[in-house]
């Protein structure tokens, strides 16, 4: 196995220790970014939407990648200036590697082509990436408490879903293709 493919692995099992080491290793984030537009276009192809083609796979690796940035720089800011723990000092990088890993359940999403389990597909997905983002989150972050990085996780997803919701509106896409 590739040393990326064990990482996204390891991310999907919630290894604390991959965060701490994606979140050390400058050299990742091309590894991170990787893995959430790979599951940015498992979630494009698993839904299959009618009408949406190769434009809406782009559209939605676009928003994924801004949401993505935009998340971790919300969590950053909220972890390390309104929230910090006693042991936290990150920064930008560190975050957008450690939750770029922990899209790594999404890649699941391409299951969704089976129709009948869609919903299904997608609900597992959605939790398991939260999931996996909180642990990545907590290392990011150093805290001692997972309920602390749940906190800055969900301040931090609520303000990405708006910059989410307003790029697909610029660009004028109907629908919403990934949720990151």
């Amino acid at each position: 196995m590739s040393a990326f493919a064990d990482r996204i692995v390891r991310a999907a099992r919630f290894d604390p220790s991959l965060y701490e080491e994606v979140e050390a290793d400058q050299a990742a984030f091309p590894q991170a970014a990787a893995t959430v537009v790979l599951s940015s276009v498992a979630a494009g192809l698993g839904l299959l939407w009618p009408g949406v083609g190769l434009e809406g796979l782009f559209w939605g690796t676009v928003a994924a990648l801004v949401g993505w940035v935009a998340w971790a720089c919300v969590i950053c800011f909220v972890g390390t200036q309104l929230l910090p723990g006693s042991q936290t000092s990150s920064n930008v990088g560190e975050v957008l590697r450690c939750i770029g890993f922990a899209s790594a359940p999404g890649l699941i999403r391409v299951l969704g082509v089976f129709a009948p389990i869609r919903p299904v597909i997608f609900l597992v997905a959605s939790v398991w990436m939260l999931a996996a983002t909180i642990v990545a989150v907590r290392q990011a972050l150093d805290y001692s408490s997972t309920l602390k990085a749940a906190v800055v996780c969900l301040i931090g997803w609520v303000i990405q879903i708006l910059v989410l919701v307003a790029i697909l509106r610029l660009s004028g896409a109907p629908y919403l293709v990934v949720a990151p």
